[in-house]
């Protein structure tokens, strides 16, 4: 009975904290009392505690995917007419790559990139939810080109180079080092001024040419370009043979985090230029969203209202680890930062329904154990036990699914869609929740709670 009691407290516990994190921001409020009408917003207040003497603020928002919050869409095409046939499909597939790792620097949630190929022409599908802004999807993809390292040359230095853009890039010549050399590139501070610098560390092949180059030209200018267009120039102020260098030049903390991105980006294999872009409003997504929400209530309420007639108490316990089920599942969702699509949302809705069916299971088991004439508590312990191995089997069989879905390693003949991904990561959460809400929380409850009663044996 002891531990029966921490385990219930250890549940109640957990539940209160995670129906605090599942609470939204801001709670309407509109009633009728005794003739006033209140109207008025209950504002819940963000996480913010002192730990050890560290702070802790952290506010819990529900991620939403381009389905439901809306966003920009953008078609990219590819040049591949300076590529070999045999390398274009490597060339598209690292193209996808690099822009996936660009938009996920800036935090974009569940971004997609998808390929496609319309005759000879090569196409990337881009999704970025919750950007509205035009010039930002632009300059998330659309300037996403060819990143390479050009050196002054002061023999072309001009008066003319001061007011002619032309006769300015003319001043500096392609080197060898390009952006597929370039390991990382991370904003750091300078420890005596405290501003922000770019600290910029090359592969082995790299280190060899950009130590080469800081060799014979110190003092020059080795300027980086991004599609042919200049990004910074920084200064050789001292031979670099380590593969690491720092650079400077009075950058703000935004706007080195803005270089840092863009080399980071690397080099695209593939030039590739903007032909369609617009804008997908969460009209649709947002309908789409209140009718499951609608269906899923409707669900629960058959669900609950089907086990509190068919099973009594042990029904009604049953539908009280539901309500815990929905309250852990929209907890988890904020903390590990799961991207609710309506892929996902179909996903949660069906594990509703599997979140009962070892309970179900249970229950009738204790039911046979009953007709056997077996003490009431006993048929309890047994219905449990005995109902396990089928659970555990459905179960296993449905988190194998789900992890063929999300497809965490990444394997090039399973799925790759952020949706999909989206789908299985939900079931699986689903799943796993329902073990304990069913196994755990429900049996807990009955040890306390349900006393044997006449005619139950």
């Amino acid at each position: 009975m002891r531990r029966n009691l921490q385990i219930f407290i250890f549940i109640t516990v957990l539940t209160v904290i995670s129906l605090y994190i599942s609470l939204p921001s801001s709670i309407p409020v509109n009633l009728n009392l005794f003739g006033k009408q209140i109207n008025q917003e209950i504002f819940v207040p963000p996480l913010d505690v002192t730990i050890f003497g560290k702070r802790v603020h952290k506010e819990f928002k529900l991620k939403k995917g381009l389905d439901i919050q809306g966003g920009m869409q953008v078609v990219l095409q590819a040049d591949t007419a300076e590529i070999a046939t045999e390398d274009k499909e490597t060339a598209i597939e690292s193209a996808k790559e690099v822009i996936l790792r660009r938009v996920d620097l800036y935090g974009i949630n569940e971004p997609t990139v998808t390929t496609a190929k319309m005759g000879e022409e090569y196409r990337l599908l881009v999704d970025l939810p919750g950007v509205s802004d035009p010039d930002q999807a632009l300059q998330l993809v659309g300037t996403t080109a060819l990143l390479d390292f050009r050196l002054q040359n002061p023999d072309l230095v001009t008066s003319e180079a001061t007011y002619s853009a032309i006769a300015f890039f003319n001043q500096f010549e392609r080197t060898n080092l390009t952006g597929k050399q370039l390991k990382r590139a991370i904003v750091q501070f300078d420890q005596q001024t405290n501003e922000p610098v770019i600290a910029l560390e090359f592969d082995d092949e790299g280190k060899k040419i950009f130590g080469e180059l800081t060799q014979q030209n110190v003092g020059e200018v080795l300027a980086i370009f991004l599609d042919d267009l200049p990004i910074a120039m920084p200064r050789i102020n001292t031979p670099i043979l380590d593969g690491r260098a720092v650079m400077t030049g009075g950058f703000d903390l935004e706007g080195a985090k803005q270089t840092a991105i863009q080399l980071n980006a690397g080099a695209l294999p593939v030039p590739i230029e903007v032909i369609e872009q617009r804008q997908l409003g969460a009209s649709l997504g947002q309908a789409a969203v209140e009718q499951s929400v609608k269906a899923g209530a409707i669900g629960i309420g058959l669900v609950m209202a089907f086990m509190i007639m068919l099973y009594g108490w042990k029904g009604l316990i049953a539908d009280l680890a539901l309500i815990i089920y929905g309250i852990l599942t929209i907890a988890i969702y904020k903390v590990i930062g799961v991207t609710l699509t309506l892929p996902g949302i179909a996903g949660m809705l069906l594990t509703i329904g599997m979140a009962v069916d070892a309970n179900i299971l249970i229950f009738e088991r204790m039911k046979e154990e009953l007709r056997l004439d077996k003490p009431w508590r006993r048929a309890m312990e047994l219905g449990f036990g005995r109902a396990w191995d089928s659970i555990k089997d459905a179960n296993i069989a449905t988190i194998m699914t789900a992890l063929i879905l999300i497809n965490p390693l990444d394997f090039s003949f399973l799925n790759t869609s952020g949706m999909v991904k989206g789908f299985g990561i939900t079931l699986l959460i689903g799943v796993l929740l329902g073990l304990f809400t069913g196994v755990v929380v429900t049996r807990t409850f009955m040890r306390l709670f349900l006393k044997e009663q006449r005619g139950q044996r």
